[in-house]
């Protein structure tokens, strides 16, 4: 067995991450803990919430300078000292970014022969499809009579998110960033009509798609868009504050819409934060898997391959560069 591989942070950086603020090293492979596995990481996810770690603002803890980097990971047990975890099975688990992780056997779970290919369970089976799942159908009840708008709607959650809302009838209005985009969400996605961020006027666009407001409003990115929506929101509206994408690269937050334009509007907003509801994510996969196998629904996957790669691939993402959920294959 060579060395771990591993990535670590190699300085803070400053605004949007570059592939030069981390940095590649080998460190000894773990070794196997009493009771416990070897893993070998096969599949890497990168999520945007990971640059809230490194800024020091994220539920789950920071990440300092000499660290390596989080992440959920589709491992392989390679040594095992469990009887009922035997080598060769997958698993998901936080790998992070590297080769090699150790783990008490309560710290993975064993991926069902269901989820195929193996990385879905980091995209459309994992906590993409949940957080999309739990935002839309847990929280916000979305349901045949609501316009719902959906912005990176060719992301990993934003496509997930608006492929559920159009099988439960709703009328999605996407947001993305090119042409291109816009077009797969309208042909793959279920996608009703698409802003092109980047070319249009989202606030005119809103008005002329939305004349009678927008009933459900999944928030992914925070900053000035969430103004723009309040100030477009159908009475008793619903809103699901779920990330900061517009913001996470930023010093300062943004302070929001003034309560007036909520009150006004009778509006609801929630926080939803995924790992509450990690306990259910079997009754999530009895919902999603029958859907998966009749086609109903899929995942794009923004695929790099090798550990090297990680870093370049996550500036990409934070750049919105990503078209679809960002996993790394570790060849």
């Amino acid at each position: 067995m060579q060395g771990n591989r591993q990535v670590v942070l190699r300085q803070q950086p400053q605004g949007v991450p570059a592939a030069s603020d981390f940095e590649l090293r080998e460190a000894a492979i773990p070794e196997l803990p009493a009771g416990g596995l070897l893993c070998r990481a096969r599949y890497l996810s990168l999520d945007p919430y990971m640059r809230s770690q490194i800024a020091g603002r994220h539920t789950s803890g920071a990440i300092a300078p000499g660290e390596v980097m989080r992440g959920e990971t589709v491992s392989e047990i390679v040594a095992s000292d469990s009887a009922a975890l035997a080598p060769g099975r997958l698993v998901r688990c936080q790998g992070g970014w590297q080769e090699y992780s150790a783990h008490s056997p309560d710290q993975v779970e064993l991926l069902s022969a269901d989820i195929d290919p193996p990385s879905y369970a980091l995209s459309m089976l994992g906590m993409t499809g949940l957080t999309a799942w739990a935002g839309m159908v847990w929280q916000a009840g979305v349901g045949a009579a609501d316009r719902v708008l959906i912005p990176a709607v060719t992301g990993a959650v934003g496509s997930a998110a608006a492929q559920f809302c159009a099988i439960r009838g709703a009328t999605v209005i996407g947001i993305a960033g090119s042409a291109e985009k816009c077009d797969y969400a309208r042909e793959r996605l279920g996608v009703a009509a698409c802003i092109n961020r980047n070319a249009e006027d989202i606030g005119e666009r809103l008005s002329e798609l939305c004349p009678e407001g927008v009933n459900v409003y999944f928030d992914l990115v925070g900053g000035e868009l969430l103004q723009t929506v309040c100030e477009r929101l159908a009475l008793r509206g619903r809103i699901v504050l779920c990330g900061l994408m517009a913001e996470y690269n930023r010093s300062e937050r943004s302070p929001g819409p003034p309560p007036g334009l909520l009150i006004a509007r009778r509006a609801s907003v929630t926080g939803l934060v995924v790992y509450d509801y990690d306990h259910r994510r079997e009754e999530y996969l009895r919902e999603c898997l029958p859907l998966l196998r009749a086609g109903r629904i899929g995942q794009r996957e923004d695929l790099s391959h090798g550990l090297e790669n990680a870093p370049q691939a996550f500036s990409r993402l934070m750049q919105g560069q990503n078209f679809g959920k960002t996993i790394v294959a570790l060849d």
